[in-house]
C-alpha cells in the first residue's frame, strides 16, 4: 500500500518526507531482498510538504512493479534533485534500507518532466549505484535547453561556463556505459529535447541511446510506450548492476563524483577540466589509462577480487601536458603492512599517487591541504552536508559592509527555507562549540571585527583584510565597500569547510526555471557592495576564481566586465 515516512537530514537537522509504494508481495521475513525504484517528481510551485504528503497518501504513481518497492523522494521541493535535493535522494535511500529489505544491486533511478532531469543527472554522476535509469522528458543541460524553451541566449562568465560542467549531463554521457538507460519522450513533447541532445552526446562516446517515443503524445506517458519501458526496465532490474565489471570507463570534472564500482579517483590535475580513467582487468594485470588524474584507488569488496596474487599495474597517464607510462609489479612491504594488497576474504585495495612524474603505491600525502572528495569546492558544495550559519555579534568595520552582511544573512535564512525546505541552523559567534567545529561546515557572516570565529582564523585564510584593504594575492580592494565570499578548509578543522558570507549561489531569477539553477560562483569572489544585490548577483563581482588543487590562489584573473 501507500506509506509516508521521513528522516532527519544531516544537512540542517530538518525532517524530510518521502513516500513509498509497498507491493502486496512484500514480507518482512522474505528470504530475498526487493527491487527499489526511485521516482522523481515533476515541478510544482505549490508542492509544499503537506501537499506532497497528501499526494503520496492517495496516488500510486506512473509505475508500481508488483515485485518492487517504489520510493518517491520529496527532494526538498522543486530543484530537480540538485544540491541539497541530490543529498535528499541518498539520505532517503539510506532511510528505506534501514526499514525494508532492499537489494542494493536492483535500485532503479526514474522520473518524468523535472523528475526526468533528476534521473539524467543521477545516472551520469552515480553510474555505479543503479541497476538502470529511466529518465522521461525534463532537461539534461542548461544552455541548449534555455535556448530552446526560453529563447534565452546565455552570456556566462568564464567561471559560470566551467561550473555548467557540474550538472550538464551531456558532458558526462560516457558514464552511461555503466548505467543501463532507457529514455522516454512523447513525440510531440518539446522536452524531447533532453533525450535528443543526450543521444548526440552518447553517440560521441560510442553509445546508442535507447529512446522509447510515445507516438503523437505530448507531455505524458503513452500507454503502449509505458508498457514497453516497464518491460525493459524490469529486465534490467532482474539482471541487477554488474558488481565487478571487467572494464571501467569513467569521466568526471570534480571529486564530488569520483567513484564507479571498484575504481575511485582521489586526486585531479585541475578541477572543472575533464578527467577520465579507462581501466581493464585482464591476465593478472590491471591496465589503467588516465587523463587529468593524480591519485586513484582500486578496491574490491570481500569475495570480489578476481586475482589470486598481487597483479601488475600498468598505468599510462596524461596530466598537465605530461604523458607518462609505468609498470608496477611489486607491492612495497610498507604498503602491505598498512592494509594494502590481497586479503584472505578475497577483498583487496591498492592506492596509487603521482609523485613528481612517477606513479607510486600509496595515498596522497596528508600533511598538506589538497582538494579531495567532499572537500573540493565550490561554494555550493558546502551546503550539501551539515552546516551552521554563524551570526556576528559585533559590527563590521564598514557600515556599508555591515548593512550588506545583515541583509544577505537574513536573505540566506529565508531562501534556504523557501527553496530547500529546511530551517538552517543559526548560532551567534560566541555560542559556536568544539562539536560544531568538528561536525559542521561553518558559514561565517561579516568580517573579523564583527564575527569572533572569523577573527580567530582570518590570518589563516588566503583572502585577508588589513586596515582599509582587502588583499587577494597581489591585488587589493578597498575593504570599506568590498566583501570576500569564499569556501576553504576550516583552519580550525581542515576536515570541514569554512564559508564566508554566502549561502547557495543562484538567486531568484533562477527560481523561474530549473535549468537555471546552477552554481553561480566558484571557490571565491570579491563583491563590490556599492552595486546593490539583485535577483542574479549579491552585488558587483569584481574578481572570482577557483583555488588550485592545493587550495592556493591561482594567478589573478579579473572578473568579466
Amino acid at each position: 500500500g501507500l506509506v509516508v515516512r521521513g528522516y532527519v537530514s544531516r544537512i540542517d537537522g530538518s525532517v524530510q518526507p518521502y513516500g513509498l509504494v509497498i507491493p502486496a508481495s512484500y514480507r518482512t521475513d522474505s528470504a530475498d531482498p526487493f527491487r527499489l525504484d526511485l521516482w522523481f517528481h515533476g515541478r510544482g510551485e505549490t508542492l509544499s510538504e503537506v501537499n506532497f504528503l497528501d499526494q503520496r497518501g492517495k496516488q500510486v504513481g506512473v509505475f508500481a512493479p508488483s515485485n518492487g518497492i517504489v520510493l518517491h523522494p520529496y527532494g526538498r521541493y522543486s530543484n530537480a534533485n540538485k544540491f541539497a535535493g541530490e543529498i535528499d535522494v541518498l539520505e532517503a535511500i539510506d532511510s528505506v534500507k534501514q526499514r525494508y529489505r532492499i537489494d542494493p544491486d536492483r535500485i532503479v533511478a526514474r522520473g518524468f518532466s523535472m523528475g526526468g532531469a533528476s534521473a539524467w543527472h543521477l545516472a551520469v554522476h552515480y553510474p555505479g549505484r543503479w541497476a538502470a535509469a529511466n529518465p522521461g522528458a525534463g532537461f539534461s543541460e542548461t544552455p541548449d535547453f534555455l535556448r530552446t524553451f526560453q529563447q534565452e541566449e546565455l552570456n556566462p562568465t568564464w567561471w559560470e561556463r566551467k561550473l555548467w560542467h557540474w550538472y550538464d549531463c551531456t558532458d558526462w554521457a560516457g558514464n552511461l556505459f555503466h548505467c543501463p538507460t532507457v529514455a522516454y519522450s512523447g513525440e510531440l513533447d518539446r522536452q524531447k529535447q533532453a533525450a535528443d541532445i543526450m543521444a548526440v552526446a552518447a553517440a560521441r562516446e560510442g553509445i546508442e541511446l535507447v529512446h522509447v517515443v510515445g507516438p503523437e503524445t505530448a507531455h505524458k506517458y503513452h500507454p503502449d510506450a509505458a508498457r514497453d519501458v516497464e518491460s525493459r526496465v524490469t529486465e534490467l532490474a532482474r539482471l541487477g548492476r554488474e558488481r565487478v565489471p571487467p572494464v571501467i570507463d569513467f569521466k568526471t570534472y570534480t571529486l564530488r563524483y569520483n567513484k564507479v564500482r571498484w575504481l575511485t579517483i582521489d586526486g585531479l590535475g585541475e578541477h572543472w577540466e575533464p578527467a577520465r580513467v579507462s581501466a581493464r582487468l585482464q591476465d593478472g594485470r590491471i591496465s589503467l589509462t588516465t587523463e587529468n588524474v593524480t591519485a586513484l584507488t582500486v578496491e574490491f569488496e570481500p569475495g570480489e577480487c578476481p586475482f589470486r596474487r598481487t597483479p601488475e599495474i600498468e598505468i599510462e597517464s596524461f596530466v598537465n601536458g605530461v604523458r607518462s607510462k609505468h609498470l608496477i609489479s611489486e607491492l612495497p612491504a610498507d604498503v602491505a603492512s598498512a592494509g594494502g594488497g590481497l586479503r584472505s576474504d578475497r577483498s583487496a585495495r591498492w592506492s596509487l599517487a603521482l609523485v613528481g612524474d612517477q606513479w607510486q603505491f600509496g595515498s596522497m600525502p596528508t600533511s598538506e591541504l589538497r582538494k579531495r572528495h567532499g572537500l573540493q569546492g565550490p561554494i555550493d558544495d558546502a551546503f550539501m552536508d551539515s552546516f551552521v550559519f554563524v551570526r556576528p555579534t559585533g559590527k563590521c568595520a564598514s557600515q556599508m559592509v555591515d548593512d550588506w552582511t545583515q541583509a544577505e544573512m537574513q536573505r540566506a535564512i529565508e531562501h534556504w527555507r523557501r527553496h530547500f525546505r529546511g530551517h538552517p541552523r543559526v548560532k551567534d559567534d560566541r555560542d559556536v562549540t568544539d562539536e560544531d567545529i568538528a561536525t559542521m561546515n561553518l558559514v561565517l557572516w561579516g568580517d573579523a571585527a564583527a564575527n569572533q570565529v572569523l577573527a580567530k582564523i582570518a590570518e589563516r585564510l588566503p583572502i585577508r583584510s588589513s586596515g582599509d584593504s582587502l588583499s587577494v594575492g597581489t591585488q587589493s580592494f578597498g575593504s570599506e565597500h568590498h566583501v570576500p565570499i569564499l569556501v576553504y578548509p576550516n583552519p580550525l578543522n581542515p576536515e570541514r569547510y569554512v564559508v564566508l558570507n554566502s549561502s547557495f549561489t543562484f538567486r531568484e531569477f533562477a527560481y523561474l526555471n530549473n535549468a537555471r539553477q546552477v552554481a553561480k560562483l566558484p571557490d571565491w569572489a570579491v563583491i563590490d557592495v556599492r552595486t546593490p544585490a539583485n535577483s542574479l548577483w549579491p552585488g558587483k563581482v569584481v574578481a572570482a576564481d577557483f583555488f588550485d588543487e592545493r587550495w592556493q590562489l591561482k594567478p589573478f584573473r579579473a572578473a568579466k566586465p
